[in-house]
């Protein structure tokens, strides 16, 4: 076995792998260094597409690993890379289509190559991934595994990044304590102070730090990753993450106005939608309409898209963003998700119309959406989905709580959106959304205000803005209801929050 020396690639090279790219800007994607017992000759190519696996450029990665195969075929970590690029450790699905066969006969063919001790671990590791079974078990004995060779192998960079994401993928959303995410900031942070290049590093430091307790954390890689890695457009989506918890709304819109045009260009149409749906939630707390407008005349002239989760949710959550936003409660009732979409994200529209229905007086067909949510919230439980049928369920309270409303039910009304609130602030939301369309404890605070219970109302919307800030209908409710209140100094406070958001 011929061991490589190690070598260290600043990946800022040009590339022939997209004809459309041939004219274009010199490839920067970061520098990584994964010493491997592959053939000299494919060392910078096999680095290359570690790079664009560390930025979840996954079709391009695929791609660049199996020309490390073609090029040196008895490469056993070239398919242990064509394997990962199968595994979407952070989206959902995570393993889509045939990922699992794919990478099964992809970690059978390496278990035949040359690999050295270290490098039988990493496909041992994987090997979990791609068996049968429940998928959360699998992945925590490939969490277990990369733990263990981390561990073992103590100064090898690429062992330690990889557990670290791990970690992050097997985070309980329950956990508010934020465990797994400290953990990995704890690996990711000094190694970033001593590669500040590397994409990885800078990446799932932005995954850790995104909830609000993390959030002000993650403010520095979020600045620089879209510097390392521009040539990936997920590294120029990234930041807006950060950007989101924080209610930095120009800077969200300026990455995924950057994301989505490299996205397009490239042809990866789900980061495109990723990308356009953070922009609209960005505009619309920005009230740039104009923009908001835009996109979604764009989303209309792309045609059909496909049931794919990340695509359908993107297209689903816009429409529904834009009208509910703006509270524009009959809009909101035409709503639909695309043909043949999952139920979480057909559950999106649904909500979408139940409130509509309920805040627009028709109490009988919110009541029928309300009905089809729950049976969508079913529908998810058998199929294990219990992350997303918790979600639906909280939409079923909402909209319940809004039907109770209309119904002139003001108890039942306070008790569901209570409880709808409390379950959401009990969960974390995943990579794929930029939070709840609209925060439950957002809407508690709305019904307050309206039942003339401004004191009450200001403090559901102070605790919504800790969670969520920069909402522009929060602060809005928060300055109303403190004016309302007699809270003078807080009604100034908001507006002049208010008018930074213009």
């Amino acid at each position: 076995m011929k061991q490589s020396a190690c070598i260290l690639v600043v990946l800022c090279l040009w590339q022939g792998a997209y004809a459309q790219h041939q004219h274009a800007a010199p490839e920067k994607l970061g520098t990584v260094s994964f010493p491997n017992s592959c053939s000299p000759p494919v060392q910078a190519k096999f680095n290359r597409a570690v790079a664009l696996l560390h930025s979840f450029t996954y079709d391009p990665a695929a791609e660049a690993f199996a020309e490390v195969v073609r090029l040196d075929p008895d490469c056993a970590m070239a398919h242990w890379g064509v394997a990962m690029s199968g595994y979407h450790q952070l989206w959902q699905p995570p393993l889509p289509g045939d990922a699992v066969q794919k990478g099964r006969a992809e970690l059978e063919t390496a278990q035949k190559a040359k690999a050295d001790a270290k490098e039988k671990q990493f496909l041992s590791a994987a090997a979990f991934i791609f068996q049968d079974g429940a998928y959360p078990e699998r992945a925590a004995r490939y969490r277990d595994a990369m733990s263990a060779l981390a561990k073992q192998n103590p100064t090898d960079v690429e062992a330690q990044i990889f557990y670290a994401l791990a970690l992050l993928a097997t985070a309980s959303p329950q956990d508010k304590t934020h465990k797994n995410q400290k953990e990995a900031a704890q690996i990711l942070g000094p190694l970033y102070g001593k590669y500040p290049q590397h994409p990885g590093l800078a990446h799932y430091l932005i995954h850790a730090s995104d909830n609000s307790e993390m959030a002000a954390s993650g403010l520095k890689p979020a600045r620089e990753y879209s510097e390392i890695a521009p040539s990936a457009p997920h590294a120029l989506h990234m930041p807006s993450h950060i950007f989101t918890r924080l209610g930095m709304w120009s800077d969200s819109m300026r990455s995924n106005q950057a994301a989505r045009e490299a996205a397009r260009k490239q042809g990866d149409i789900g980061e495109e939608l990723h990308s356009m749906d953070y922009l609209v939630y960005a505009s619309l707390q920005k009230a740039s309409y104009s923009e908001t407008v835009a996109v979604l005349n764009d989303l209309k002239n792309m045609g059909t898209l496909g049931s794919d989760f990340k695509v359908s949710y993107a297209a689903t959550a816009m429409p529904v963003r834009y009208a509910l936003e703006r509270k524009q409660w009959k809009d909101a009732t035409r709503c639909v998700s695309p043909a043949g979409a999952p139920p979480h994200v057909a559950a999106l529209a649904a909500w979408a119309r139940a409130l509509g229905d309920a805040r627009t007086g028709d109490v009988a067909a919110a009541k029928s959406e309300l009905q089809a949510l729950r049976k969508f919230a079913d529908q998810l439980r058998t199929a294990g989905n219990l992350y997303w049928a918790g979600q639906v369920d909280i939409q079923a309270e909402e909209a319940g709580g809004w039907i109770a409303q209309a119904e002139q039910k003001q108890g039942e009304a306070l008790a569901l959106l209570k409880k709808a609130a409390d379950d959401e602030d009990a969960v974390e939301k995943l990579p794929v959304t930029p939070g709840p369309v609209v925060p439950a404890r957002e809407q508690l605070a709305e019904l307050l205000a309206m039942m003339g219970r401004p004191r009450e109302a200001l403090a559901e919307y102070e605790t919504s803005l800790q969670n969520a800030p920069g909402r522009r209908a929060s602060l809005q409710g928060a300055m109303e209801s403190a004016k309302a209140a007699g809270a003078k100094q807080k009604s100034g406070q908001y507006q002049a929050a208010l008018e930074k958001l213009n």
